[in-house]
């Protein structure tokens, strides 16, 4: 196990608990993240029962719940569960002598095939019923569809109140995906990062532990590991989409990753590339939200304004670069002609937009306390009119904290670039953006720190004057890593 030991404590207190009643408790997360692993891993050290649902018919599916549980009884042969409502009391009846996990893994297979489930366990588990009260089963209900399992405990559903226990596996950062494919080079580092994420069953199983040995064997490896049609990775992202049951016309969610990937972060833009008209993008993204594929992150300075990213960078991956020459990659056995075409594409649209992300992540939850003069409260990106000149400026970072009254006050203004060496023009463009934040009269303006991130250096004249400003932060690829 890998980083695991928040969840893994998490889960062994909820599956431990020694309070008579029987509890609930949801676990959920983006497929290929470990979460099978974990509740196998707890079933195995508490002597637990475990059941893996497929998509299955709801008769067939009883028929399977009942042999497992005729054998994790020791019954002489496999239970008759008549309906969900003998079986929901059947598993709570697990833990009548002891505290004992019942794990019930893709649980949306079962509600696709009988959508009354979740109302069932709502009434198995009400307060003050014999069933609940003397059975000490925890109940674990777990799935990969984020659309389903996010909407399992939220507003009017049934099991809302239910659960004591609502545990999300994330993907692993950047800082620990180094580790977990053992690469120090932190260059090298990112670039993976930016094809597979943090997804842990990406080295293991798909990749067949296969990582690059160092900073030349980079582009081999996207060769050979991602973009060969043996590699399980060459279709991933594809399923990734066709996994959601919220998701009908794949064609349409193709398309609009297709345009974020492209560098259409506004919704405008989204709908000019796809050639309709804005309020259309409404349902799409937010069923795309909804299914954790997207994220909607909000402008610093702009209310009203909104830019989408996707989450998992496999599909971005996948959208800027496999996509436009699928055909192509279909029909080689040696793709390396194919990515050296593709390289341009993977710096814009790929490396360039992940190494900002992953410096807003960085500076959100890893720089030094110290390095902004405050606890940074929110990190963005952002849009600075300059009236002056009738045009805005982009922001990569922009900082901010709480006051005394809770109120948003700006730390720090920060400009990323993943392949240019940054000098003195860099920050001096950023003193121009804080002298218009300071005549808009932005709370902390005037004190804004001035944050240059690169990914491959900054000239000896930037050093020099870092070393004598201390409104001037530089930040490589070493202090992301370190």
């Amino acid at each position: 196990m890998f980083d695991r030991d928040f969840e893994w404590a998490a889960l062994g207190d909820f599956a431990t608990d020694a309070r008579p009643g029987a509890m609930l408790g949801v676990v959920s997360g983006r497929r290929r993240q470990g979460k099978t692993f974990l509740l196998r891993a707890l079933c195995a050290a508490t002597e637990g029962f475990y059941f893996a649902a497929d998509e299955a018919a709801d008769a067939e599916s009883l028929r399977r719940l009942g042999a497992a549980m005729g054998e994790f009884t020791g019954a002489p042969g496999p239970l008759d569960l008549r309906d969900w409502h003998h079986a929901v009391d059947a598993l709570l009846a697990l833990g009548r002598e002891r505290p004992v996990p019942v794990v019930i893994d893709e649980f949306p297979y079962l509600v696709r095939a009988n959508s009354s489930l979740p109302s069932i366990m709502q009434n198995a588990l009400a307060p003050l019923r014999r069933e609940r009260d003397e059975s000490r089963a925890r109940l674990l209900l777990c799935g990969s569809a984020m659309s389903f399992m996010g909407g399992l405990l939220s507003g009017n559903a049934p099991l809302r109140g239910r659960a004591g226990l609502e545990l999300v596996v994330p993907t692993l950062d950047h800082q620990l995906a180094a580790q977990f494919w053992e690469i120090d080079d932190p260059a090298t580092a990112l670039k993976v990062n930016a094809v597979v994420g943090g997804t842990p069953a990406y080295r293991r199983e798909f990749a067949r532990d296969d990582s690059p040995a160092g900073p030349d064997d980079f582009e081999p490896w996207v060769v050979r590991a991602v973009l060969s049609p043996a590699s399980p990775l060459f279709r991933e992202a594809r399923y990734l989409l066709a996994d959601e049951p919220e998701i009908r016309d794949t064609g349409l969610y193709h398309s609009v990753l297709a345009a974020i990937a492209a560098g259409n972060a506004q919704r405008g833009g989204i709908a000019l590339y796809l050639g309709r008209k804005s309020g259309d993008l409404a349902h799409p993204l937010t069923v795309l939200e909804d299914c954790g594929m997207v994220m909607r992150e909000p402008d610093a300075f702009k209310d009203n304004r909104t830019n989408f990213r996707i989450a998992e960078p496999l599909v971005t991956f996948y959208h800027a670069i496999m996509r436009p020459i699928w055909s192509d990659l279909e029909h080689t056995r040696d793709a390396t002609r194919l990515w050296r075409r593709s390289r341009r594409r993977f710096v814009a649209n790929v490396v360039g937009p992940h190494f900002e992300h992953v410096c807003r992540h960085w500076t959100r939850h890893d720089a030094p306390e110290d390095m902004f003069g405050d606890f940074p409260n929110r990190v963005c990106s952002g849009t600075v009119n300059d009236p002056a000149k009738r045009t805005s400026h982009e922001l990569d970072v922009v900082v901010s904290g709480l006051d005394d009254t809770e109120r948003q006050r700006l730390l720090a203004i920060g400009e990323v670039k993943w392949g240019e060496t940054m000098g003195v023009g860099h920050v001096e463009r950023l003193r121009r953006i804080r002298d218009l934040l300071v005549a808009q009269n932005r709370l902390g303006a005037e004190s804004a720190r001035l944050v240059c991130y690169s990914g491959v250096g900054f000239t000896d004249d930037l050093h020099e004057l870092a070393g004598v400003d201390r409104d001037i932060v530089l930040v490589g690829l070493d202090d992301l890593y370190r």
